[in-house]
C-alpha cells in the first residue's frame, strides 16, 4: 500500500487520513492503460471432488510458469495466479499461458483447476495458519468467515487511474451489479441450490458490512474513501512480526485515531488497516474490481476484457453508464437473480454491446474479440449467467460439469 511520511510516525489526525487517501488516487507517471488480472481458482481431485487437496500436493505439481504470473495460495488452498500489469493484450496472453501451463501440469497429478466463486460441494476447512488469518477468523466468525475465506474465487481486474481518476472510480462502481449479474457463477453450496447465482456475493454481503459494502459515492472520492477507511472497524492490531491481535469490540480506526487504544495508531497501521477493507472497488494507486466472480479458466479473458472496456474505454464507458443507471445500487438483485432479472439482462446486453465496439480501440485481438461476442450470444442475450448453466442437471455424466476443466461453463 502506499505510505505517508515514516511508517512508525503516530498520526495527529484524521488529515493525515485524507492524505493517504489523496494518495491512493494519485495515478503513477506511467499513463499506458495497463491491466492486472488476479485469478483464483478452486482445486479439486478429479477422481473424488469431495476431498479437499494438500497445499503441497498442488505445489509439487507447478510448473514454471512462461507469462511471470505470481502464485500464491488463499487460507483454504485456492490457488492465485496474478498475471503482470501490462496493456490488455500483453495481460490476457501472459497470464493465459500460465493458466494452460498450471491446468496441464495439475492434470498429469489428476487435479483440476474449477473456475467457481464458491465451493459447490466442500465445507470450509482452512490450510494457511499465518497470525494476519488466526486473526482474521476469529474476527470474522462463523459461518461467514470461514467461507469467505476458504470456500471462495474470484476475478479481480486491477486498472490505472488513468488522467480522470474519479470518472473510473464512479464507472467501476456503477457497473458493479450488472457486471456481477453477467459473470455470476456460484450458485451451489454444499452440493444444492444455495438461492443466489453469485454465492460468493451472497458470503460478502452476511460479513461485517463497515467493511465489505460499496464506498459510499459522492463528487470527491477522496473524502469518500478517507471516510470509509476512518469509519471501518478494526480488524486486527499486529504486535510485532509473530502475532496479531484480533479487535471484537467493534471499536473503528476513527475510535483508534481519537485515542481510543493503548497507542496512536501509526502510518504504518493505517496503509495495513486499509489492506483489510473489502469493499466492491478499492483504491491502492490503481483500482481494484473485486466483485466478479471466478470464471471458467478459458473463461475468464472475457471478464478482464468487458470489464476493462467499459472502465478505461469514454464512448464505452456513456453507453454502458446510461444502460446501468437505474441499476446501479442493485447489488442484492443482481446477485441473487444474475440475469434472469430481465432488467439486469437488457442492462449487461447494451454494455456488451459497448465493449464489443471499444474492444478494437483498444488492442483486443480478432479472438478476444470474438471470445466476447460468443459469451454474450450464450448468456448475455439469453439471460443466462454462467450460473444457469452450473445448475443444469445432466443425466448419466460421470463428471460434475462443474469440475469438467476440459470444457467451457
Amino acid at each position: 500500500m502506499i505510505g505517508l511520511t515514516s511508517e512508525g510516525t503516530p498520526l495527529r489526525d484524521a488529515s493525515e487520513v485524507a492524505e493517504f487517501a489523496r494518495r491512493c488516487f494519485q495515478p503513477g507517471l506511467d499513463v499506458a492503460d495497463r491491466v492486472g488480472v488476479e485469478l483464483e481458482f478452486l482445486v479439486f481431485d478429479r477422481a473424488t471432488e469431495a476431498a479437499y487437496v494438500p497445499l503441497a500436493r498442488v505445489e509439487r505439481a507447478l510448473p514454471a510458469l512462461p507469462g511471470g504470473s505470481r502464485v500464491t495460495f488463499e487460507p483454504g488452498g485456492q490457488l492465485e495466479l496474478s498475471g503482470p500489469a501490462a496493456p490488455l493484450p500483453d495481460a490476457i496472453a501472459c497470464l493465459a499461458a500460465d493458466v494452460a501451463a498450471v491446468r496441464a501440469a495439475l492434470r498429469e497429478e489428476g487435479l483440476v483447476l474449477a473456475g467457481l466463486g464458491l465451493d459447490p460441494v466442500r465445507s470450509p476447512r482452512r490450510q494457511l495458519r499465518l497470525p494476519r488469518y488466526e486473526a482474521m477468523a476469529e474476527f470474522l466468525g462463523e459461518p461467514y468467515g470461514p467461507l469467505m475465506m476458504c470456500s471462495t474465487a474470484s476475478v479481480q481486474v486491477n486498472l490505472d487511474l488513468g488522467e480522470r481518476p474519479a470518472a473510473r472510480w464512479e464507472r467501476a462502481h456503477a457497473l458493479g451489479p450488472v457486471l456481477t449479474a453477467a459473470f455470476a457463477n456460484s450458485p451451489l453450496s454444499g452440493g444444492r441450490p444455495c438461492g443466489w447465482m453469485s454465492g460468493r456475493q451472497a458470503v460478502w454481503e452476511h460479513l461485517d458490512r463497515t467493511r465489505t459494502s460499496p464506498v459510499p459515492a459522492s463528487a470527491d472520492p477522496v473524502a469518500d474513501w478517507a471516510e470509509y477507511l476512518l469509519d471501518a472497524r478494526l480488524m486486527l492490531i499486529r504486535e510485532g512480526e509473530e502475532r496479531c491481535r484480533p479487535v471484537r469490540d467493534g471499536s473503528t480506526f476513527r475510535d483508534w485515531l481519537n485515542g481510543g487504544g493503548e497507542r496512536r495508531p501509526t502510518a504504518d497501521d493505517l496503509a495495513y488497516h486499509a489492506t483489510t477493507v473489502f469493499p466492491p472497488v478499492r483504491a491502492r494507486g490503481w483500482l481494484e474490481i473485486r466483485y466478479l466472480d471466478a470464471q471458467h479458466p478459458a473463461a475468464w479473458p472475457v471478464c478482464a476484457a468487458v470489464t476493462h472496456a467499459l472502465v478505461t474505454d469514454h464512448r464505452a464507458a456513456d453507453a454502458a453508464l446510461a444502460a446501468v443507471e437505474p441499476y446501479r445500487t442493485w447489488w442484492e438483485t443482481a446477485a441473487r437473480c444474475g440475469l434472469a432479472d430481465p432488467r439486469l439482462s437488457r442492462a449487461a446486453e447494451a454494455c456488451f454491446r459497448a465493449a464489443l465496439e471499444a474492444l478494437p480501440r483498444l488492442g483486443a485481438s480478432p479472438g478476444l474479440v470474438g471470445e466476447v461476442a460468443a459469451f454474450a450470444d450464450r448468456h448475455v442475450t439469453t439471460g443466462r449467467s454462467p450460473a444457469a448453466d452450473l445448475m443444469d442437471a445432466v443425466p448419466g455424466r460421470r463428471v460434475p460439469a462443474w469440475l469438467d476443466g476440459e470444457g467451457r461453463q
